[in-house]
Formats: C-alpha cells, structure tokens, sequence
C-alpha cells in the first residue's frame, strides 16, 4: 500500500488547484483520475471566463487548464490517469482501479474534486442515438473535433445551454431552438443576446413532447407548458432536427463520502445530495474535503478557489504550514471567492425573481423571455451612450461578477468599480481610441464600438466575432438586429485581430447611420 500526504480525487480545476497550493507546502501529493486526459472540463471550455484577473477573466478554459497542468507538474504533484477510485473507506484508505488491477493507497488527507454528471429528463424518445447531453456534445466538439449533428434542439436555458449553443454554431451546427420549462431564461442574459442576434429562437414555459424516430432523431415536437409544467393542448410545434441536447442540471458525484461516512443532506440549490461540510470544504469526516461542484454547482473560477482553500487546509491540518500562514494565504481567496458570489446569480440568490439590478435599474422583460434587449430597453442601461465619434456601447445589464472591461480600457472609457457585480457603466466624456480591447475582452460578447459619423450617410459598428469562415473587406451582406432579424444592409469594412484578442476577431461593418444602434451581427 503506497502512502502519501495528501491524495486528491479528481483531476479537474478544483483538484488540481487544491494539489498544487498542498504542494506547494512541501506535501507528497497523488491525483487520480478516470479519464485519458487530466483538466476536466477546463479543455472543453473555449470560451473566455467571467470574474476579474484574480479569477482569470477573460482567459479561455483550456488556456487555464494548460496553466494548471504546468503548475502541477513543477510542483511535483503525481497524476494519476485512468485511475476510477472506487472506494474511500476508514481511514482515508482509497481504493483504485487502474490497468494493472486493483490497488490499495492511504492517504493522511482525502480531498475529493468528482465534480457532477448530467441530469436528464425521460421524454417520449429520449433513448433514441442523436439525444445527449450538452457535456457530451460539447466533448464531442471541443476534444475530438466532431459535429454533434447538423440541426440540434436544445432543451435548458442554463449557463451550459447557452454557452453550448454558442459553440454549437461554432462548430458549423444549426441550432433550431432554445426550449425550456422555465418560464425565463436561466443563465447569463448576455450569453443569451449572442445566441439571440445570430437568429435563434427561445422558446420558454415549453419542453420537447416527443422525438421522432425509428434508428435515430428525426424530428422534434415541442409544447407550451402551464404553471404546473403540464403540456396544453393545442400548443405543439414541430422542428427539423437530427440531434437533441438535453443541458438540464447537473447532479453532484457524491458516492464517495458515503462510503466515507460522511455526514449527508439533499440540497436542491447545491444540486442535490452533498457532504456536509464548512466554509473551507472540511466534511465531519477529519480529513477529508469537498472542493468543486461535488460540494455544490457553482461555475469553474468557483470551484478553482475552493481547490486552493481546500489545500492550504489539509497542509494547516497535517502541520505544512502554520495558522498564521494559512491565515493570511486564505484571507485573500476568501475574499475573491466571496466576490464571485455576489450578484442576482449568487448561489443564495437561486430561485428569487428578480426585477431591478442593484443600482435600480428595471431588469428586461424581453431578454428574460425572449433572449434579447428591445431597442427601446437598451437605451436605459449605464453602459449605453450615444456621443459623437467613435465609442463602446456596453449591453451588459445583469449583476454578473465581471470587470474586464474596466481593466483592458487605456482612456479610461468604462468603469465598473469596486463592486465586481455593478453595471458597467460608460464615461460620454472619455476619449475612446477604437482600440476595440473591451470589444474583444469582454466574455459575454457583449460590447461593440460604434462611430456614427464613420462617413456621410453612414455608421461603423464594430461588433466581436468568433465564426469561420471569416469574411473579408468589401463583402456586403445583412446586418442583424438584436432578435436576429435583418436591419439592414451592411458592408465589411475590416476584419481585425491581435494576439492580445486572444482569438476574438473584431469585425467592422458600416451601416447606414441611423441603423448604429440597431445593428448587432452581420450575416453574408
């Protein structure tokens, strides 16, 4: 039986951050995981985090997961891959399965990073090959480079069906629609207006009544819903589609602590069934430690600090490091993670139906149902301002914790301030360089750059844009609007990018004048 300081289950972003800051402390630390690759989701992330620079705003997941693996590995932290830990017995024996058999490992602490799997909800045809989960479509895509299918439905309006949907399109998919029981969108409004401008539809207070069918999905029928979630009649409506995602929840992967005998209670706005343990992850098992969605569904730079605050425990508790010093290296993730709780999509904040941001402003009613701002709605945000030359346009109008905005800007143009959830809001008298930073920056894709005196006549609206192919100066085509509908002609004027765009390309486009403001995405 081989024996270590510190062994950590699961090699995703919170185990991997509780591994390294124990190493770092002069810890013998193990890591085991079941799959091929360590990283966890992190490398199926492709888009650009939300937060600050503590958190890695604006940094892709799999440039974060890179950084990890890279700390790991000069910390002298051992992974172990293709390794399923099948048991956590009495004390903190782990049992793992791995190519040569069963073996036996002790460790003098456990942390446990399993993270969550995907729910799924039966439906009439739900079995049929083409319907799988968002995680996996996003697996397929993103690690291995394969279409899901060519016209997918996507059932939830979480932060992972938007998000999915999003890379869907990516991928070269069609996304049909965007359905959920819910009566407002889930996630983040602004991964909902990208998705929205592109063209696709939301279809809330409906779920999917069936799949169509014999070998594989051929169809989709969907209907409205009443308040108690049952179909009314009359209300079905039939998609073309060859692939269904189901981004419904996550549930946590909690086996381990019961076979621990950890004490466990069933939380619904944690998931489900979780381990019961304090603000530093400590279970009532000593020595053992929940860090990640395992101990609750939260987003990745989340789960990251809970690694951290996790491993500066076990090496406090194992005597690596003194109290003062786990003190004062805890004071600072404390505080950051405490930011990133913050904002109407806080975990104590799950459920509440809210109305007005926390500077008072009156939240969308049609981004919330319809997955875009009006043209009237925009204009009573912070971030939107119409001044002469060239300017950001922020329609940013949720209390998320971002402000990548505020720190990339070199005049200064837009200010979130000390509070990370508050509205961004735009300085009319700031002079804007059209460096088109905050544009590629922003990880809602939610800022563009507008001049409406580009030339006589005619607006340039600079607008982020992450699709291939990708069009060259001089093709005309349609500008869209913030629902997706045409506006307006549009011509390309240049197609922009920059190592520091980290892959965001800025495409201009000129408009006639009066449609500045209108046009959100362009189209050939």
């Amino acid at each position: 039986m081989k024996r270590y300081d510190l062994i950590v289950v699961g090699a995703g972003p919170s185990g991997l951050s509780a591994a390294i800051e124990a190493a770092k402390r002069g810890m013998s630390v193990a890591v085991f995981d079941e799959n091929a690759k360590p990283g966890g989701q992190l490398f199926k992330q492709i888009h650009k985090f939300f937060g600050s620079k503590e958190h890695k705003a604006k940094v892709r997941g799999f440039r974060i997961g890179e950084e990890l693996l890279k700390e790991a590995s000069e910390t002298g932290v051992e992974v172990h891959l293709g390794a399923t830990v099948t048991g956590l017995y009495m004390k903190k024996e782990v049992v793992v399965r791995m190519r040569d058999g069963m073996q036996h490992w002790k460790g003098d602490a456990v942390i446990v990073a399993t993270g969550a799997s995907e729910k799924m909800v039966p439906f009439d045809g739900w079995t049929l090959p083409g319907v799988m989960g968002a995680g996996a479509a996003q697996t397929l895509m993103n690690l291995h480079g394969v279409k899901p299918g060519n016209r997918v439905l996507m059932l939830g309006s979480g932060n992972v069906g938007l998000v999915v949907s999003f890379q869907l399109l990516q991928a070269g998919c069609e996304v049909v629609a965007v359905v959920d029981a819910a009566p407002r969108v889930g996630g983040y409004g602004v991964h909902a207006a990208k998705l929205a401008r592109c063209g696709v539809p939301f279809y809330l207070s409906h779920t999917i009544l069936r799949v169509e069918g014999s070998d594989r999905v051929a169809g989709v029928t969907i209907g409205r819903v009443n308040r108690r979630f049952q179909p009314v009649p009359g209300t079905e409506k039939r998609f073309d589609a060859d692939t269904v995602c189901v981004a419904v929840g996550l549930s946590p992967m909690s086996q381990l602590f019961k076979m621990a005998g950890c004490q466990m209670r069933d939380d619904p706005k944690k998931g489900g069934e979780v381990p019961v343990c304090d603000q530093y992850g400590r279970t009532s098992v000593p020595g053992v430690f929940a860090v990640g969605d395992v101990s609750g569904i939260e987003e990745a730079s989340s789960a990251m600090i809970e690694g951290r605050i996790a491993g500066v425990c076990a090496a406090n508790t194992l005597g690596f490091c003194t109290e003062e010093e786990k003190t004062a290296a805890l004071a600072a993730m404390e505080k950051d993670l405490d930011s990133l709780r913050q904002g109407m999509f806080a975990p104590q904040n799950r459920g509440k139906d809210f109305r007005t941001t926390e500077e008072g402003v009156k939240i969308s009613e049609s981004l919330l149902k319809k997955g875009y701002l009006t043209d009237t709605e925009v204009g009573t945000f912070p971030g939107v301002v119409r001044r002469s030359g060239v300017h950001p346009v922020v329609e940013c109008t949720q209390n998320i914790p971002c402000n990548p905005c505020q720190d990339v800007c070199p005049k200064n143009c837009i200010r979130v301030g000390e509070k990370i959830t508050s509205l961004p809001e735009v300085d009319p008298a700031a002079g804007c360089v059209g460096c088109g930073m905050c544009v590629a920056s922003c990880p809602g894709q939610a800022i563009f750059l507008v001049d409406e005196q580009f030339e006589e006549g005619f607006a340039a609206v600079t607008i982020p844009y992450e699709f291939f192919p990708l069009p060259k100066a001089g093709t005309k085509g349609t500008a869209l609007g913030r629902n997706g509908k045409p506006v307006c002609e549009a011509e390309v004027v240049k197609v922009t990018n920059t190592a520091a765009f980290d892959h965001t390309n800025l495409l201009t486009m000129k408009v006639p004048r009066g449609e500045a403001m209108k046009a959100r995405f362009f189209t050939c």
